[in-house]
């Protein structure tokens, strides 16, 4: 069946850096695009970004344009987001999944992430 499972979060100061890991299994996950989401307490779940397959492209929403950087290892069946610049706003629990309307409604745990001093 198809799994996710993501890690790499954590405690971290405003300012600071966390790269965040989603292991895929359960589906041909060189074949389709990726996505990360995040979800704030009492907020619905958002897409914050998205890589093609190979050879990909990037999408982002504007809030972490220029902070975070999504990446794919298919080889690994990974998907990597690497958040730089930290702000409080982007303290959630991020999941990754295929992209909307396409997603598995199997989402993994995720993994929470929390910005503050």
């Amino acid at each position: 069946q198809v799994q996710f499972v993501e890690s790499g979060g954590g405690l971290v100061q405003p300012g600071g850096s966390l790269t965040l890991s989603c292991i895929v299994s359960g589906f041909n996950f060189t074949k389709y695009p990726m996505c990360w989401y995040r979800q704030a307490p009492g907020q619905e779940r958002k897409l914050v970004a998205h890589i093609t397959q190979a050879p990909s492209t990037t999408y982002y929403t504007d809030s972490v344009k220029g902070r975070f950087t999504i990446s794919r290892d298919d080889a690994k069946n990974t998907l990597y987001l690497q958040m730089n610049s930290l702000k409080p706003e982007d303290s959630s629990v991020y999941y990754c999944n295929r992209l909307p309307g396409w997603t598995f409604p199997s989402w993994g745990q995720g993994t929470q992430v929390t910005v503050s001093s």
